[in-house]
């Protein structure tokens, strides 16, 4: 899609070319910088972005006739997408404070009694290492699979009532037809916010790693 718009990039944006530049200041603005500040966000735009718009492409296959299923309801892809942004994570923590420093940031929060590391540290642990990267794969995953799971039920019980149903259920075809339709728009919605979503998670868990305090 970028790579479309810069091709025929104008001085003058046509609609492609205007949502394209949107979406683009929409990220830079309201995810790099809001998170991470203007400084550092600028260091993360170009993973932010890349993110922001494969996981939208991504998305949006699940309502292209032909393919009819989004390649993020597919548990590999959420999973690469999720280790890649885990290893930026962890290189950015290791790169501001250390290894050491890095895991005493995150295992030891500061302000707490010394007790109470006990319980709190093998949390931290499985917040940091485990659920963080976890939770992004099965949050893009489940809600791309639950959508495409609505639009198939739709459409095919559309399908069993036109071509198959006794004629006085027929008409029900038309109302399975028009809720696909509407839960078609309702994915491309879903789509952007999943894609949206994930990168804000992303900004957030890279701001955690390098903040000194988390």
């Amino acid at each position: 899609m970028i790579v479309a718009a810069a091709r025929r990039a104008r001085l003058v944006p046509g609609r492609f070319q205007g949502a394209i530049e949107f979406l683009l200041d929409f990220v830079r603005v309201n995810v790099a910088e809001e998170v991470l500040g203007k400084e550092r966000g600028r260091k993360y735009l170009a993973l932010l972005t890349t993110l922001f718009f494969a996981i939208l492409a991504f998305n949006l296959t699940g309502i292209i006739p032909g393919l009819n299923i989004a390649a993020t309801s597919l548990i590999g892809l959420p999973v690469l997408l999720a280790a890649w942004v885990y290893l930026m994570y962890l290189g950015a923590g290791v790169r501001a404070h250390g290894v050491g420093g890095f895991l005493k940031a995150s295992l030891f929060p500061p302000g707490v009694p010394w007790f109470m590391y006990v319980l709190l540290t093998p949390i931290e642990f499985l917040t940091v290492f485990v659920l963080r990267p976890a939770t992004l794969a099965l949050r893009l995953m489940a809600n791309m699979v639950a959508g495409h799971l609505m639009l198939v039920l739709c459409f095919s019980a559309t399908q069993y009532f036109v071509f198959e149903a006794v004629p006085a259920m027929k008409a029900l075809g038309a109302l399975t037809f028009v809720s696909g339709f509407a839960l078609t728009l309702f994915e491309v919605f879903v789509a952007a916010l999943q894609a949206y979503i994930f990168v804000i998670l992303t900004a957030v868990y890279i701001s955690l790693s390098v903040e000194e305090e988390h």
